[in-house]
C-alpha cells in the first residue's frame, strides 16, 4: 500500500469496506447495524499579518468511525473512532475490525447495563428501550466535488503570494487601520460510507474559503470586524468571486477591502444607544443569516429538543416534552417560512448525511406554523416521521450530531427598498456580528455590523457596536415585511457538542421588517 491513502485511492478500500460492514459484522452475535464511515481530506493554506507572510502549509487528514447497534437482551450503540497516519495502512484492515468488534463491545455492555437498569428501577426503567433506527432508502452512488481548479493542483507558493497581497492592500486602505490578518484555504475531501444494510456511498467535496480580520482605530475608538467567504468550489471562487442565483460575493481582494474600508467608517460612527422600548427594524440578508442560525437552526435541531444534548448545547422552547411542543402552532407571523436544506449551494450543501439517509428539506415554518425538526435515524424513531438527513459530524472519528445544513428564511414579495421606504422612523441593522442566546433560545439578543437610522424612509445617520433583542416567538409574530433578495452566507465555525465539533454550514434569508429593542455595544458571545 502506498505512504498514504490520497482522494483519488478511497477507490482501492472501497471493496474491503462494503465487505467489513456487511458480511464480516453480520457474522457478529446479536449485532443488529454496523456502519463504517472513511474519510480522507488533502488541504492547503496561506495566511499574512500586516502585509507579511505569517505562515503556510498542506495538511492531510485520514481517519475513520465506527457505529454498532447490538445487545442481547437490549439494543443499544456503541461508537469507534480514530484519526490515523502513514504507519497504520499497511494494517488497515486489521485496525477497522478492531475497531469494528471495540464498538460492538460497548453496543453489548451498554445493552447489558441498560437491561439491568431497567429491571431495577421499575416504571423508571421503562424509559431504557432498545436504540432503533428509523427505516430509510438504502443508496449505493457516487456523488463526485464540483470545481474548476483542483484544490491538489494549487501551487502553495502562489497562494502564499496572493493572501500576502491581499493583506498588503487591506494594509494600504487607511492610516486608521491598525492590523489585519488575511487567510486562505482549499481543499477536496472524500467521505466513503457502508453499513449492514447495504449502503456504499461515496461522495466528495471541494472547499475554498478567504478570511479577513481587520482592526481600525478612531479618536480612541477601536472597530474589529471579521468575515468569511467561500464555497463548495475551489481556487476560482477567490480570484473571480461567485454570481450565483444565491450565492453572491466579489473576489476575495476587494472583498477584504469592502470589509477594510468599513471599519474605518465605523471607527469614526458613534456607538448604537439602547432603547426602552420596541422600535421598527429592518434587517439585511446577512444579518438574517445569524437570525435564521441562532433562532430557528439550532432549536429545531431534534438531539437537542430531545434533551439529548442538553448538557453541551441546551434546550428549545420549541418542545418542552413530547406531549408540550409548538408542532401544528402558530410561532410567527403568516408572512415567516424557513426550512434547512441540503440542496442548496455552499457551505451547507450534500447529498447523504453520515449515517446514509438521503438528504432533503425540511420546512421549519410555514407561513407561521411550526411544522418539523431536522432529525437523525435515531430521533425520527423516537418522535415520529421520517429521516431527513442532518445527522453529521465534523470527523470521520467523531460520533455525528443532528447539525444544521443551509437554514434559512425563505424569500417574500416586497422590494427591499420599498421596505425601508414605508418606515417613518426605524433602523436598519446590515451585517451580523455576535449573538448572546438564551438556553433555550426563546429569545436572543444579535449585534449588527452596521446599523443606520430611518428616517421618512430614507437611510440616515451611521452606528456602530449595537443590535437588536427580543424575545424569539414575538419577533417572529411581529414580522410584517420579507423582501424577494434571498442569499446564502457562509458561517465557517458553529460549535456543538463535547468534545467540540465545529462545522462549516449555511444560513441566509431575504431582508425583513419586524419590532425589537435596540442594544448598544455587547461584551462577549455565545452559540
Amino acid at each position: 500500500m502506498a505512504k498514504k491513502i490520497t482522494v483519488d485511492q478511497v477507490d482501492r478500500i472501497k471493496e474491503m469496506v462494503h465487505d467489513l460492514a456487511t458480511t464480516y459484522a453480520r457474522s457478529l452475535a446479536h449485532l443488529q447495524y454496523a456502519d463504517v464511515r472513511i474519510e480522507v481530506t488533502e488541504g492547503k493554506a496561506a495566511a499574512a499579518e500586516n502585509g507579511a507572510s505569517k505562515f503556510s502549509g498542506e495538511d492531510y487528514g485520514f481517519g475513520f468511525g465506527i457505529r454498532v447497534l447490538a445487545g442481547e437482551r437490549t439494543l443499544a450503540p456503541g461508537y469507534f473512532g480514530r484519526s490515523l497516519g502513514a504507519a497504520d495502512l499497511e494494517q488497515l484492515e486489521k485496525i477497522l475490525k478492531e475497531g469494528l468488534h471495540s464498538a460492538y463491545r460497548r453496543a453489548m455492555a451498554n445493552g447489558e447495563w441498560k437491561a439491568t437498569a431497567r429491571e431495577k428501577f421499575g416504571s423508571l426503567g421503562d424509559s431504557l428501550t432498545d436504540t432503533r433506527l428509523q427505516l430509510i432508502h438504502v443508496r449505493q452512488e457516487v456523488v463526485p466535488a464540483e470545481y474548476e481548479i483542483d484544490p491538489r493542483t494549487m501551487d502553495l507558493g502562489k497562494m502564499v503570494r496572493y493572501t500576502t497581497d491581499v493583506s498588503r492592500q487591506v494594509a494600504g486602505v487607511h492610516g486608521q487601520l491598525k492590523y489585519n490578518f488575511i487567510s486562505t484555504m482549499t481543499q477536496l475531501a472524500r467521505e466513503l460510507f457502508a453499513s449492514s444494510e447495504g449502503a456504499l456511498i461515496d461522495q466528495a467535496f471541494a472547499l475554498t474559503q478567504g478570511m479577513c480580520y481587520v482592526v481600525a482605530e478612531s479618536g480612541g475608538t477601536s472597530q474589529e470586524l471579521y468575515d468569511v467567504l467561500g464555497h463548495q468550489r475551489g481556487w476560482e471562487v477567490l480570484e473571480r468571486g461567485v454570481d450565483e442565483p444565491l450565492v453572491h460575493f466579489p473576489p476575495f481582494v476587494q472583498f477584504s477591502l469592502n470589509l477594510t474600508n468599513e471599519a474605518v467608517e465605523l471607527a469614526g460612527a458613534p456607538a448604537l444607544p439602547s432603547s426602552d422600548r420596541e422600535v421598527v427594524v429592518v434587517t439585511d440578508p446577512h444579518y438574517n443569516t445569524l437570525v435564521s442560525h441562532e433562532i430557528i437552526g439550532h432549536p429545531v435541531e431534534l438531539d437537542r429538543v430531545l434533551k439529548m444534548e442538553t448538557a453541551y448545547a441546551g434546550r428549545s422552547w420549541l418542545l418542552r416534552s413530547l406531549d408540550k411542543h409548538q408542532v401544528g402552532k402558530q410561532v410567527a407571523s403568516p408572512l415567516v417560512t424557513a426550512y434547512s436544506d441540503p440542496s442548496l449551494p455552499g457551505y451547507g450543501h450534500y447529498t447523504y448525511d453520515h449515517e446514509g439517509t438521503p438528504a432533503k428539506r425540511v420546512v421549519h415554518i410555514e407561513r407561521g406554523i411550526f411544522r418539523g425538526f431536522m432529525n437523525s435515524r435515531q430521533t425520527a424513531a423516537i418522535f415520529g416521521g421520517d429521516p431527513n438527513g442532518h445527522w453529521k459530524a465534523t470527523d470521520a472519528s467523531l460520533v455525528p450530531l443532528i447539525r444544521m445544513s443551509t437554514t434559512v428564511f425563505d424569500k417574500g414579495d416586497r422590494a427591499p427598498e420599498d421596505i425601508i421606504g414605508e418606515v417613518d422612523h426605524g433602523y436598519y441593522l446590515v451585517g451580523h456580528r455576535i449573538p448572546s442566546i438564551a438556553e433555550s433560545r426563546e429569545n436572543f439578543r444579535i449585534s449588527a455590523r452596521k446599523v443606520y437610522e430611518i428616517e421618512h424612509g430614507r437611510l440616515g445617520r451611521l452606528y456602530r457596536d449595537g443590535g437588536i433583542m427580543a424575545d424569539t416567538k414575538d419577533y417572529l409574530m411581529k414580522v410584517d415585511a420579507v423582501g424577494t433578495d434571498f442569499r446564502i452566507y457562509p458561517i465557517p465555525n458553529c460549535g456543538k457538542g463535547q468534545p467540540m465539533q465545529t462545522k462549516k454550514l449555511g444560513n441566509g434569508g431575504p431582508t425583513m421588517r419586524s419590532r425589537a429593542r435596540l442594544t448598544g455595544p455587547v461584551v462577549g458571545a455565545m452559540d
